[in-house]
């Protein structure tokens, strides 16, 4: 009876041990995309500064272009015509097409226009990436929680603990997914 008891133990500990594995592998994988996203939303903080500032310094050029601009039509109202009349003119031509450029450059992309469009799409993709890590977090915390419980099971022989264990697991695993491929469901 007590060899009975003794081997179904062995057995019990056997799958709990098998239950740690498992879970430490899916933690291991857990923690890479913590990572991962951790760093993408701190590089998407970066560039997304980097772009908004770039925003700002054309807004600034387009701006004081403008206004000079707009300044020296009002010198050259009353100028007579004539060569001098004409270069002014002209500059002021470049001054507005610079700055018309400014504002929109789809040639290049570094257009205000589509600066704005490209640090929204950079906000979207680090808010996406810091929501991942905090899913990967929470998924972490769980399969750690449920290694604790499952060792707690297999030193104590307290069954139960190994069930709780498992489906810590389970949530530990199913967020994991959600940091890959859902990222914004709890909220973040």
């Amino acid at each position: 009876m007590a060899e009975a008891l003794e081997l179904e133990f062995n057995d019990t500990n056997k799958r709990i041990g098998i239950l740690i594995a498992v879970m430490a592998g899916v933690l291991a994988f857990s923690e890479a995309g913590g990572s991962n996203a951790s760093a993408d939303a701190l590089r998407g903080t970066v560039e997304l500064s980097n772009t908004w500032s770039f925003f700002q310094a054309k807004t600034i050029r387009m701006t004081t272009l403008k206004a000079q601009a707009e300044s020296l039509e009002l010198l050259t109202a009353e100028m007579a015509a004539g060569p001098q009349r004409e270069a002014v003119t002209k500059a002021i031509a470049e001054w507005r097409a610079t700055a018309a450029r400014y504002d929109s450059e789809p040639e290049t992309g570094e257009g205000r226009k589509e600066l704005s469009a490209r640090a929204k799409a950079i906000e979207t993709d680090r808010d996406n990436a810091a929501a991942a890590n905090a899913t990967y977090d929470l998924s972490s915390s769980a399969l750690q929680l449920g290694i604790l419980l499952a060792s707690a099971a297999v030193v104590t022989g307290v069954l139960w603990l190994a069930y709780i264990s498992a489906g810590l697991g389970v949530v530990g695993t199913v967020l994991g997914f959600m940091g890959l491929w859902a990222p914004h469901v709890l909220g973040g």
